[in-house]
């Protein structure tokens, strides 16, 4: 029977998936007989099915014992694994896994390939898809405009974006390797100072920086951005604290720049030029390919760090900074609130300048518009709890994962005093390859280019995704928060036992206890946490291009850079206070400060999918 390449590359990518999912919730106290066991029981089980093999000349089947739901089941990656073909091959690829899944770095590798796999077999899929269907469908070209505008706008974002990701790794080790003179305090008082030094000035500056894009021009905005990024990144040769401090603030600044003056740009120069329908796709294209920049500049931040210290990520990055500045001063056509250009308004005569003058945009003005606007506060109220919730998790996640690491990989160590250590390089990049497969789903299923025979769209709509994608970010954090609580399954007792609740619950006592043992071994626990966190940068993958499209439709243009900072406020407001309060609260405190974020903006996103809906049913 001939099998297609497609269904060929899921079979392959599928095979590995389990494996990584069985070897993270296998039991450290419970051994299996299975292809994905440690090395030596593997290697014992083998040779059993290997001679049965020759005796019977057939696939042999095996079961395995697979304590995720802390029972005895027929393990899905024994069942995937019994439809490759068995031999010599087949016994070192196994051999290979299973070496690789008892270390951190293996496992992490593996699942970095996983998911790069997952990402080739989506786009693959999608093409086969589009090939069989193009006598039924019909295939919009794309617009030479369309093509012209996302060359100018994508090479110039990813060069600054490039920039920004190169400085995230060593962002603490640059700051940490100062001293200071005189100034009080140890090196980790002062990082966290110049931490906030950077949230404080975003926050205080954005709005007005947001006004004066608007006003002067985002081309202008995103120039400012490079020369401020640029001095911010230079003053890391610095050991002055006033240096660094001043650093930190044209940073922050810089930062309000970067998240609002390039998308100002984009969507106001598609408005000039009646290109809107296809913001959503150039959103999409942009933050796919932001992944992949963000995994190439974790790969050279180390390589410049080797080399130069600490410091030459910074470096580096102030190359990428010029290039993409002087991409943007070659290519890019001034745009200014409004749809208007500068060159037209430095031609208008001095009665029309006093005109301008006095309708310059505003901060007053940009609250009154969003005040009056109830899907502008919904759209921004989403950018700002599920953003919190993204830089909260940030900061969390390490000590977090670290934590389950070393308790599941403890039992493959030799040596049982020597740490285990987390491969953070590696689990980034399974971040970003999440967060590029992202892009691909919100790319794929709401995509305009494609419609029916009819001439209708089959995508699906942003707002309805938004919803969705919500609403997984919030059930992943959720369960991330619950695989390191070890107070889950008391909780879980403690409700089952009161008086009221035992009558309402009993039929779910069962489940309860089910519940209850996922959090009873250290594979368990990994397997819910990685999963967990692969499963929300997924959808910070989907957010992005999401919210994009979003502000481009709810958000003016004549304030579009004040409403997009004044929405940071509130973002940098909740994201300061967890940092200053997380020794109380704890990373499952944070965590669960990010659910509850994610929760409402969920509500928000229900809220506006119930709006537009009703407005489409009144039309």
């Amino acid at each position: 029977m001939k099998t297609s390449p497609i269904n060929s590359l899921l079979l392959v990518s599928i095979w590995p998936t389990t494996v990584v999912v069985q070897a993270f919730a296998s039991s450290s106290s419970h051994k299996t007989t299975t292809l994905l066991s440690p090395p030596k029981s593997f290697l014992q089980k083998h040779h059993h099915h290997h001679q049965l093999h020759h005796q019977h000349n057939q696939l042999h089947t095996t079961t395995t014992s697979l304590n995720l739901f802390g029972g005895t089941t027929k393990s899905v990656a024994t069942a995937v694994t019994n439809l490759i073909p068995r031999g010599g091959g087949a016994s070192i690829v196994a051999d290979r896994v299973s070496s690789l899944t008892s270390t951190p770095n293996g496992s992490f590798n593996l699942a970095l390939g996983v998911l790069a796999a997952c990402t080739a077999v989506l786009k693959l899929s999608n093409n086969a898809t589009s090939n069989n269907k193009s006598d039924e469908s019909t295939v919009v070209k794309k617009d030479p405009n369309v093509q012209s505008l996302q060359r100018r706008f994508l090479m110039v974002f990813w060069l600054l974006r490039m920039a920004d990701w190169l400085q995230g790794p060593y962002f603490y080790q640059v700051y940490a390797s100062k001293t200071f003179g005189s100034a009080t305090g140890n090196a980790m008082t002062w990082v966290s100072r110049l931490f906030l030094t950077g949230f404080a000035s975003t926050a205080l500056f954005g709005p007005l920086v947001g006004r004066l894009c608007d006003t002067y021009g985002r081309k202008a905005g995103t120039l400012v951005f490079s020369l401020l990024y640029s001095l911010g990144a230079m003053s890391t040769k610095s050991n002055v604290l006033g240096v660094l401090l001043a650093g930190r603030v044209m940073g922050g600044i810089g930062t309000s720049l970067l998240f609002s003056a390039p998308e100002a740009w984009l969507v106001g120069d598609a408005a000039r030029n009646g290109l809107e329908g296809s913001l959503g796709e150039t959103f999409g294209l942009a933050y796919a390919g932001d992944s992949i920049v963000a995994i190439l500049a974790g790969q050279m931040a180390g390589l410049a760090a080797g080399t130069r210290g600490p410091s030459g990520p910074f470096e580096l990055s102030v190359g990428f900074l010029i290039l993409g500045g002087l991409l943007a001063a070659l290519t890019w056509k001034e745009n200014v609130a409004g749809g208007g250009s500068s060159s037209s308004s430095s031609a208008s005569s001095g009665d029309n300048e006093e005109k301008e003058t006095s309708s310059k945009p505003t901060i007053r003005d940009a609250v009154k518009v969003m005040k009056e606007d109830p899907k502008i506060m919904l759209v921004g109220s989403i950018q700002s709890l599920f953003e919190a919730a993204m830089y909260i998790f940030v900061l969390n996640w390490p000590p977090a994962v670290s934590k389950a690491v070393s308790a599941y990989f403890a039992k493959f160590a030799t040596d049982s005093s020597a740490a285990i250590g987390t491969p953070y390089g590696t689990v980034f990049s399974c971040f970003m390859a999440c967060c590029l497969l992202g892009s691909t789903i919100f790319g794929q299923m709401t995509s305009s280019t494609k419609v029916d025979k009819d001439g209708k769209s089959k995508a699906v709509s942003t707002e309805n995704f938004a919803a969705g994608m919500l609403g997984l970010a919030t059930l992943a954090m959720g369960c991330a928060t619950l695989s390191i609580s070890t107070s889950t399954p008391s909780i879980l007792s403690a409700l089952t036992s009161l008086p009221v609740l035992s009558t309402i619950l009993s039929p779910l006592t069962a489940l309860a206890s089910t519940v209850s043992s996922l959090f009873s071994t250290p594979g368990a626990l990994i397997s819910i946490l990685i999963l967990s966190l692969f499963v929300f940068e997924s959808c910070v993958g989907m957010y992005f291009p999401t919210i994009g499209t979003l502000r481009s439709k709810y958000f003016p243009d004549s304030h579009r850079s004040v409403v997009m900072n004044l929405f940071g406020i509130p973002l940098n407001a909740m994201v300061v206070t967890v940092f200053l309060s997380i020794e109380k609260l704890g990373v499952q405190g944070a965590l669960g400060v990010s659910t509850t974020a994610l929760a409402l903006a969920t509500a928000c996103g229900l809220k506006l999918k119930g709006m537009i809906r009703k407005e489409n049913e009144e039309k």
